[in-house]
């Protein structure tokens, strides 16, 4: 697997001089399967970007596209991810229950005058919803995914893949409570991955004020990774209002918290445009 992140940050896009590091883009990201498969992850404005890049290579686009929930933040790019105006685009569309509806309604919701100049039955894309998910899991080459509800407003799903012996598992826009049972769940379903990406948008003296707002602090998510025995904790959904510098300083302050604790766990923040490698 190879994950390139297109956008990293969270509830609004946020361009600009202060979040040129770890990005301004609101989420999306980019998986390459060993047989060469791409899967999409949501359609934050990080999408845009992530379209031109693929039209750039001047071959048909043939791609899954899973959505985790529909809130505006993770559906609002898609109207501007230039391969759905292509006739030889094919996207297989799973996840949260809701994800046509959030896609159609990020063109037009009938409530208004519309959204944008085009409707979404005018794209030339072949457009499917799968609906696999649902059912249990969906295999693509030989690679399972999987999924957990996200403890969000409205809900949502987290996804896992394991593809070999590697897994990674996304749990965005989930708000952890180690007093809930629901902890217990995240820890079987985050047990042993390589990676695991996690909402982090809260500092735990942010998080006290936020409490049903469907985010976590970066304390829960370290605490999280530990008792999954996670190998790497990558911070993700980050505030709007922080910038590069409070995030190298956040990010340093995580793997100082995690020192002299005798654990094999690695940290870091999302940077827009990186990627890992499994």
């Amino acid at each position: 697997m190879k994950i390139k992140f297109w956008g990293t940050r969270g509830s609004t896009p946020v361009p600009g001089k202060d979040t040129i590091i770890y990005g301004g883009n609101t989420t999306c990201l980019e998986m390459d399967l060993m047989s060469g498969k791409k899967i999409i992850i949501d359609a934050g404005t990080g999408i845009r970007s992530l379209g031109n890049e693929l039209e750039s290579y001047k071959e048909n686009v043939d791609i899954y596209f899973l959505i985790t929930h529909i809130h505006w933040d993770h559906i609002f790019g898609f109207p501007f991810f230039s391969p759905i105006y292509q006739s030889s685009t094919r996207i297989q569309v799973d996840g949260y229950n809701l994800c046509m509806k959030g896609l159609r309604y990020s063109f037009d919701n009938k409530m208004g005058d519309g959204f944008w100049p085009i409707k979404f039955e005018e794209l030339k894309a072949d457009i499917q919803f799968i609906n696999k998910l649902s059912n249990g899991y969906l295999e693509i080459d030989g690679a399972i995914i999987d999924t957990i509800p996200l403890r969000h407003p409205q809900g949502g799903l987290g996804f896992r893949f394991r593809e070999g012996n590697k897994t990674l598992v996304f749990l965005t826009d989930n708000e952890l409570d180690v007093a809930e049972k629901s902890f217990s769940d995240y820890i079987t379903f985050c047990q042993g991955a390589d990676v695991l990406i996690h909402d982090s948008h809260y500092t735990p003296e942010e998080i006290t004020e936020h409490r049903g707002w469907g985010h976590s602090d970066y304390q829960s998510a370290i605490n999280l990774a530990l008792e999954a025995n996670v190998k790497k904790l990558v911070l993700f959904h980050h505030a709007p209002e922080r910038k590069d510098s409070d995030m190298i300083k956040l990010t340093i302050l995580c793997q100082d918290l995690i020192k002299g604790k005798n654990v094999d766990l690695e940290i870091e923040a999302a940077k827009e445009n990186s990627v890992l490698v499994l």
